[in-house]
């Protein structure tokens, strides 16, 4: 087996966070991602803890630390059967509305994990 392609790293104690990471590790079979969970403290960051837990990031290897939609598409890419949806988020236009999508996301964000928890 190679080593992964991407490293992932995700809110491992938003319930949101955790059911979506879940079903990206169902459908990569190949392990080509490297999920981490910065929610421990014992967690080895590469950047601020804190802009971790705040925004999704990844990073391709030997690439730059994506985040946002960025490192959706990243993720999407890596998995082949979402791989065309990763490939299409490439173009600019369609990335910055995913990246606007997200955003407004994030708003509610605190919202929904409240709810996911009760």
């Amino acid at each position: 087996m190679t080593s992964p392609r991407l490293t992932v790293w995700f809110d491992g104690a938003c319930p949101l966070c955790q059911s979506e990471i879940a079903v990206m590790q169902r459908l990569d079979r190949r392990k080509a991602i490297h999920f981490i969970d910065v929610s421990g403290d014992q967690v080895d960051c590469p950047i601020d803890r804190q802009a971790l837990l705040q925004r999704f990031h990844a990073q391709e290897r030997g690439g730059p630390m994506l985040s946002g939609a960025a490192a959706f598409a990243a993720m999407w890419r890596a998995i082949p059967i979402l791989r065309p949806v990763g490939l299409l988020a490439r173009w600019t236009p369609l990335l910055n509305l995913l990246e606007l999508a997200y955003r407004q996301f994030l708003k509610v964000r605190p919202m929904l994990q409240r709810l996911a928890r009760s």
